[in-house]
């Protein structure tokens, strides 16, 4: 199906010349939000002088200042604070919004939140993907609508991209992008030193975790290809996640032995940008440091089951997929049957990934 702009109130095009402030809506994961900063870039390359806010939920927030073409971010917060505070807040946040007097706001998602976000920024125009849900409130908060493609397998910047597209809004660069200071630079140098590493020591990260436990690969065989990986290569093996996983973290690093490092919870979501570019490899299941990973420029292998690689997984040569050769996969289901267990992620054999790594750290 051909993507066309939906005509709505505001016609098919958009007055670029004249749009000066422009909020670009993703209240998606830490993934989406990386996926996002290439609709950043194209904003700016097609409007060099527009300002270009984002916004995001809290815990992405830190990644926007990797995002060299936002010049702002707002942040969502949702997190209860009782009536009052809730009231007190709102009013705050509102204000907030409006003070940056809004020419075009754009919600990436199909989301009732952003919608909301979008329409109450006091943009005069408003630009979103076509809600087939959508059609009794939400899509009458956009004066522009484009209908997605529904391409099988398509990439998720492209996806967001073709929301753009139609009205002249683009990039040649799809590949997301996450740039590190050199002050952020130094607080990894800092934070190695406390493990007895150094900046320019050959390291590997490992992510075992995702948000959803169908998604990841057995604490057993990730400690035996770890245990192996130090083994061969004599290369440090760093285990990031979050600060609720550290716990399990210690059990992957106490079954894998010497040379593995449990840096999970210690490192803030825009500390992990400079930290994982300064690895020769990123290794982990479909989370945010894949994604993250690849944006700074890293080798990544990523290890996938039911959700979609070719919609999600990191693009481009430095970039490895590992998966079961399932005829199911990818089933795009909650586990199997929708049962949270996900027998293409425990049969995923260590050979299988092994050889992955070989090739990425000698090929």
């Amino acid at each position: 199906m051909a993507m066309q702009p939906q005509r709505k109130k505001g016609g098919e095009t958009l007055p670029l010349e004249r749009l000066k402030t422009i909020l670009l809506v993703q209240l998606g994961d830490i993934g989406d939000v990386v996926y996002s900063f290439s609709c950043a870039r194209a904003l700016k390359e097609t409007m060099p002088k527009a300002q270009i806010v984002m916004a995001v939920r809290q815990k992405a927030a830190g990644l926007v200042e990797g995002c060299q073409w936002a010049d702002g971010v707002i942040v969502v917060d949702g997190k209860p604070r009782g009536v009052w505070g809730t009231l007190a807040y709102q009013w705050k946040f509102w204000r907030a919004v409006r003070r940056y007097h809004f020419d075009l706001a754009i919600d990436l998602r199909t989301g009732t939140r952003g919608a909301v976000l979008a329409f109450l920024s006091g943009a005069p125009f408003r630009l979103a993907p076509y809600a087939l849900d959508g059609t009794l409130w939400r899509n009458r908060l956009f004066t522009h609508l484009v209908a997605p493609s529904g391409k099988q397998g398509q990439f998720i910047v492209e996806h967001y991209l073709e929301i753009l597209t139609p009205y002249g809004i683009q990039t040649e660069q799809v590949i997301p992008e996450i740039s590190v200071s050199p002050a952020r630079l130094t607080e990894v140098e800092r934070l190695l030193a406390v493990y007895g590493l150094g900046r320019w020591d050959k390291v590997i990260a490992v992510q075992p975790f995702s948000l959803w436990g169908y998604k990841e690969w057995k604490k057993s065989k990730l400690a035996t290809l770890i245990r192996r990986v130090h083994e061969d290569y004599g290369l440090p093996v760093l285990i990031v996640g979050g600060p609720d996983e550290r716990e399990r973290a210690d059990e992957i690093a106490a079954l894998a032995g010497e040379g593995v490092f449990n840096l999970a919870g210690q490192t803030s979501i825009a500390l992990l940008p400079p930290l994982l570019k300064e690895c020769c490899l990123f290794i982990g299941v479909d989370s945010a440091g894949l994604h993250i990973a690849a944006s700074v420029g890293t080798p990544t292998i990523g290890l996938y089951g039911p959700s979609g690689f070719a919609t999600w997984a990191p693009r481009g040569e430095k970039h490895m997929v590992v998966h079961k050769a399932f005829p199911c996969v990818p089933c795009h289901r909650k586990g199997c049957e929708d049962s949270l267990k996900s027998r293409c992620m425990d049969e995923l054999d260590v050979d299988e990934v092994y050889s992955a790594v070989r090739n990425q750290l000698t090929g």
